[in-house]
């Protein structure tokens, strides 16, 4: 196999020659390593590198595979984690000049894959404290495979430029309001939000204790099932994790009795634009041909999702940031400390409300569930645009296309605490990647697994590499 093509091969791939002892752990880990090391400096999807720990690790894994001791489908596999996750004796910055402390312990979802036997190549990068938006970025500027002057997303998007450019087999990235689904979808790969507290957030620097959640970004839908089965489950160190049993991923060979519901809401003009429309509508006709029945399907509030979404989750991190930001206001990135001061300026009363339209939002996702096995919309309502080299909201028409446009897609989903997937779906007429969302009901991960995993045996969209 070329060096190339065994880089790009899935986790199931991998694992497999791994496990027919056809493939060396520390040949592989050592692939990795060495397309980072070719790329990097241009795309700057990792802050910390650990070369000498993730040789020490692979070493370990062929030694174990050897002897007939291999502990899973993720043993001797290299990963990255985002660097808001503390990973024992490497420091952890969450993509701010301010932090550099080196982490005593791991978070718990960095303790399961190390327990799984995964080769830890690092941390990766990120918008400064996961907020996303920001402008100066310490440790470089993230920059998308498929075009490095366009944005990979925000805040994961170290997470989804490395899985991208194959740079690690799959990552771990975090989404409170999209940080996950976002960069998959500008980064043509699959990223996983699971329900609300169904993995654990102990270890991960916080932004909205009410939305965090850490999730899986891969190459392929059983790819991400996989890394889901290993972090997911109730974690004692964190009280918000579910005793809900964590299914074992079960592939559908057609979608035949499927009922797929498409929110109206999400299409049209004002709310996506033209040419990721028509991808998600090929999708959609794709999985029809694969037997789904196609419903339509209503969120009456979604166009206000976005708002709503950064109205609670900018307040609950201009809590967590009180005292820091009080004492290294000058130090954080201008549009970090610009969002943070004015969401601790909301007054209570709209922070009720915008609690009170957070129900609202739940009890019409919900509904929209009802008769459905999923729902799907655009994951991205544009395609990726020019890396920003300014910021500010300078008038009505830009606050209306910040809140309204490029968040409404995703927001709805965390308000509602539901699981919900990017997974790749087509390309523009620029070359730049399209993500279909699949959203499902509350711990209901399989479904999605099984409906975005049915698409993925009929099109190749997710095979595509980026021109590097």
């Amino acid at each position: 196999m070329a060096n190339e093509d065994l880089i790009y091969a899935s986790v199931a791939e991998l694992s497999s020659l791994l496990d027919a002892k056809k493939l060396s752990p520390v040949e592989l880990t050592q692939a990795y390593l060495d397309r980072i090391a070719s790329l990097d400096d241009r795309l700057h999807a990792f802050i910390t590198i650990d070369a000498e720990g993730a040789l020490a690790t692979a070493r370990s894994a062929e030694s174990a595979i050897a002897n007939g001791r291999r502990l899973g489908p993720l043993h001797g596999i290299p990963m990255a984690v985002k660097d808001q996750m503390y990973a024992k004796g490497l420091p952890t910055t969450a993509g701010s000049s301010i932090l550099k402390d080196v982490a005593t312990s791991d978070a718990t979802v960095v303790a399961r894959l190390r327990e799984s036997g995964v080769v830890l190549l690092g941390k990766l990068n990120l918008s400064e404290f996961a907020l996303g938006g920001s402008i100066n970025h310490p440790y470089g500027v993230p920059r998308n495979p498929w075009d490095t002057k366009r944005q990979p997303g925000q805040s994961s998007s170290g997470s989804g430029i490395a899985v991208s450019a194959a740079m690690c087999a799959a990552a771990l990235g975090e989404d409170t309001s999209g940080s996950i689904r976002g960069p998959a979808a500008w980064c043509g790969i699959t990223g996983l939000r699971p329900t609300w507290g169904r993995v654990s957030r102990h270890g991960i620097l916080p932004m909205s204790w009410s939305m965090d959640q850490a999730g899986p970004m891969t190459r392929t839908v059983e790819d991400c099932a996989t890394v889901f089965a290993t972090i997911a489950g109730y974690d004692p160190n964190d009280a918000y994790t579910s005793h809900q049993p964590v299914p074992t991923y079960q592939p559908l060979e057609s979608l035949k009795g499927k009922r797929i519901g498409v929110i109206r809401e999400s299409m049209g003009d004002g709310m996506v634009d033209s040419q990721v429309q028509q991808r998600c509508e090929e999708a959609i006709n794709a999985m029809s041909e694969a037997g789904a029945e196609i419903v339509e399907s209503s969120i009456p509030l979604f166009p206000e999702g976005g708002l709503i979404s950064n109205g609670v989750a900018d307040a609950d991190a201009a809590y967590v940031h009180r005292e820091r930001l009080a004492a290294h206001a000058a130090e954080y990135d201008f549009a970090t400390r610009r969002r943070l001061l004015a969401a601790s300026l909301m007054p209570a009363h709209l922070y009720q409300k915008a609690e009170r339209f957070r129900v609202i939002m739940r009890r019409q996702v919900m509904a929209a569930l009802e008769g459905v096995d999923v729902l799907v919309t655009p994951a991205q309502s544009q395609p990726a645009p020019p890396i920003a080299t300014d910021t500010g909201l300078d008038s009505k028409d830009a606050v209306m296309r910040q809140f309204f446009g490029i968040r409404a897609h995703r927001g709805p989903f965390n308000l509602a605490a539901v699981p919900a997937m990017s997974i790749p779906c087509g390309f523009t007429d620029a070359g730049l990647p399209v993500g279909l969302q699949l959203v499902g009901r509350p711990f209901d991960e399989s479904m999605l697994f099984q409906v975005g995993g049915a698409y993925q045996t009929r099109t190749d969209w997710h095979t595509q590499r980026p021109p590097l």
